[in-house]
């Protein structure tokens, strides 16, 4: 029984919230991962383009609260998605025809592409900032639990509650929902076999008469939808604040790096890690301890390696290890 309760009680406040934050790593790290395999550069404006697109979720979302829109128990910003996603795609084809479609013309280095890309996430910054201000901004409706501490308790007879809250419920089932079609669409769809074959070898792939410019919106497109996912997921689960998805770059770009960059596999399995390790260095295990340690032996300390506000040092140690070691990350940035 204490075995029991020690599980329910790291599932509640570890397991659980690091499954839903690695779900939302995955979807931001499965658009890193898309860009440098097509447009062979790291796009530094993901975090606040991801902020951008749940910003015009979130106008979507009041937008259909004031019309008195619901699809209750789940949250209305679902229904607000498309709205959000057709602007951040809108967003990215013209920042690509005004800014990047310029240096794939002339060839540039990717460092400039990453210059330009921060050019870009300064300026998608202050469109946001402007719009949301610099507060935290809460859109979350409908039923806030599928189950609640008090249900579970009533269920099972342990004295450990368990809650699963709606948001990270959605996340989870959403994000494998999208990997599963996302890979479809790669290895199934002619176009998504074209983005493969471009990826491989882009000279190869022009000669076999591939659209270039084709690809390359496609690759738009398929980003845009995986930041607004990734935004209003993380906006559902933790509010929004416009600064905390700019430091969400870290964290998805650590993800795509541990995986191996280029591999949308590896970035999905880099996002777990990434989350897992964030979560499981920074919790507190003193209540976990206290159920599987013998009586008297209970740890009058929080029995936590680093505090929370330190989790994204842990995601930067990774990052170092990972390019020090093993800088094609684990499965060595093979391509799509």
């Amino acid at each position: 029984m204490e075995f029991l309760n020690a599980l329910v009680s790291l599932s509640n406040f570890m397991l659980i919230p690091a499954l839903a934050y690695g779900s939302q790593l995955a979807l931001g790290a499965l658009g890193i991962t898309l860009i440098y395999s097509i447009l062979r550069f790291a796009h530094f404006a993901h975090g606040d383009t991801m902020a951008l697109g749940t910003a015009a979720v979130i106008g979507g979302t009041f937008a259909l609260q004031g019309a008195g829109v619901s699809i209750a128990p789940l949250p209305t910003a679902l229904l607000a998605v498309p709205i959000g996603v057709v602007a951040m795609v809108l967003y990215l084809l013209a920042a690509d025809r005004l800014v990047y479609r310029y240096y794939r013309r002339v060839r540039a280095k990717p460092m400039i592409f990453v210059m330009a890309s921060l050019g870009v996430m300064f300026v998608t910054n202050g469109i946001t900032r402007l719009f949301m201000g610099v507060g935290e901004t809460r859109f979350e409706d409908g039923a806030r639990f599928v189950f609640s501490v008090r249900d579970f308790r009533a269920f099972t007879g342990l004295s450990e509650g368990l809650a699963l809250r709606n948001a990270q419920a959605i996340t989870i089932v959403t994000a494998l929902i999208v990997m599963v079609a996302l890979f479809w669409f790669l290895n199934r769809t002619r176009a998504g076999k074209s983005m493969r074959a471009y990826s491989d070898n882009e000279d190869l792939a022009l000669l076999s008469g591939i659209n270039p410019e084709r690809v390359v919106t496609i690759t738009w497109v398929i980003t845009g939808i995986l930041l607004v996912l990734a935004g209003t997921l993380y906006g559902l689960d933790k509010g929004f604040r416009a600064f905390n998805y700019f430091q969400l770059l870290l964290p998805m770009f650590a993800a795509a790096i541990l995986g191996g960059l280029g591999n949308p596999l590896g970035a999905i399995v880099g996002a777990y890690v990434v989350a897992f390790a964030e979560m499981g260095v920074t919790f507190a295990w003193r209540r976990v301890a206290s159920y599987l340690l013998p009586d008297g032996f209970e740890p009058s300390g929080m029995v936590q390696l680093l505090p929370v506000d330190y989790k994204f040092a842990v995601t930067f140690m990774i990052l170092v290890i990972v390019l020090l070691f093993r800088p094609t990350g684990i499965f060595k940035g093979k391509v799509l």
